[in-house]
């Protein structure tokens, strides 16, 4: 193993860790891939989320969500060596593992499990953080950028490694052209920030037991309520809520009431672009492609099909029709939400 100095705190040896004693190691502190969700900033968690699991709260559908993700979780985590061999070839660097559990030598719940590691040409040491995606990620990594999720976990082990330099490299496909890799140097400000954020989400709400509030947008708070509490039960009883809740529904009618008017304005546009359209898609026929000329201004025009694979669901009933009963399954698919405003008192508002 090549040199290696390190002033944070080593906690465990994970080699010998089975998966249970891991996930305990972990509800210890704030790991990499824990910041971006205390920080708003994850595309798949909020900061409740993480709160639960170091908690030990489980969701009504976490084994679910486990389940379904099982096989992208185990792609990404047997492609780590390949992605690191992929980047000695590409870099000349020989990354390194060291099988620990770190932690902040001055903020103990700042965790650290490195992929692997670099000594650089000068003798100092840097973090290989390996991640896989496919195809249609690619272009977040377009003009030298790193997705930010990507690069808050690997400021995170800069502070907690106390090292200057990191690189994080990315195969998003099957030969070595769909591999992207960068190099980041460490921002003391930036790394100021997280620590502040990481101090006082363990602080002021994993350690007195406080859930922090949801700030993240809509869609991801609705999947995180639903993972925690489950599936509806139609047979549950109604649920009187707390006077307070009065001002979040009014709110709620409110921009919905808004909502309905900004989409009349939008069917009205949309409807005066539709007849325009008509006029030179009847003239393009079946062709793809169009050029108008007039005086100085030049319009180019493409309307190309977009294919999609689709199930004859009748036709495979008709002719399946065991088959179509063993596979087609009933799942919750979403849940509609439906507010109305009316008088406490009918009799006395009749």
């Amino acid at each position: 193993m090549s040199a290696f100095t390190t002033n944070a705190t080593e906690l465990v040896d994970i080699s010998t860790l089975s998966e249970a004693d891991w996930h305990q190691w972990r509800r210890k502190g704030i790991g990499g891939s824990d910041l971006a969700a205390i920080m708003g900033l994850s595309p798949w968690a909020t900061a409740r989320d993480i709160y639960r699991k170091k908690k030990g709260i489980k969701g009504a559908l976490d084994d679910e969500a486990d389940q379904e993700n099982w096989v992208a979780k185990k792609v990404g985590h047997l492609l780590e060596p390949l992605v690191a061999e992929i980047f000695a070839y590409q870099t000349g660097f020989a990354p390194f593992e060291v099988r620990k559990m770190f932690a902040h030598s001055d903020y103990s719940y700042m965790l650290a499990n490195v992929d692997y590691f670099i000594t650089l040409p000068d003798g100092r040491t840097a973090i290989l953080e390996c991640k896989t995606s496919n195809s249609h990620a690619k272009e977040k990594w377009d003009n030298d950028a790193v997705p930010l999720n990507y690069e808050l976990q690997v400021r995170h082990y800069m502070a907690v490694m106390n090292v200057d330099v990191a690189f994080i490299a990315c195969l998003y496909g099957n030969n070595e052209n769909d591999f992207v890799w960068r190099r980041i140097e460490r921002d003391m400000d930036f790394e100021a920030d997280i620590i502040a954020v990481q101090q006082d989400f363990w602080t002021n709400y994993v350690l007195p037991g406080i859930e922090p509030p949801y700030t993240e947008s809509g869609d991801l708070v609705l999947q995180s309520i639903r993972n925690h509490f489950g599936r509806a039960d139609i047979n549950a009883g109604s649920i009187e809520l707390p006077e307070h809740m009065a001002d979040s529904l009014s709110e709620y009618l409110s921009a919905k009431s808004q909502k309905s008017l900004a989409e009349k304005t939008v069917a009205t546009l949309k409807a005066k672009m539709e007849k325009a359209q008509a006029v030179f898609i009847e003239s393009m026929g079946v062709s793809c492609k169009a050029v108008c000329r007039a005086g100085d201004d030049e319009f180019v025009i493409t309307y190309n099909p977009v294919m999609q694979d689709e199930v004859d669901k009748n036709g495979l009933k008709a002719s399946y029709p065991d088959i179509y009963d063993k596979y087609i399954v009933k799942k919750e698919k979403y849940r509609r939400l439906n507010v109305k405003k009316t008088s406490a008192n009918k009799e006395a508002a009749a």
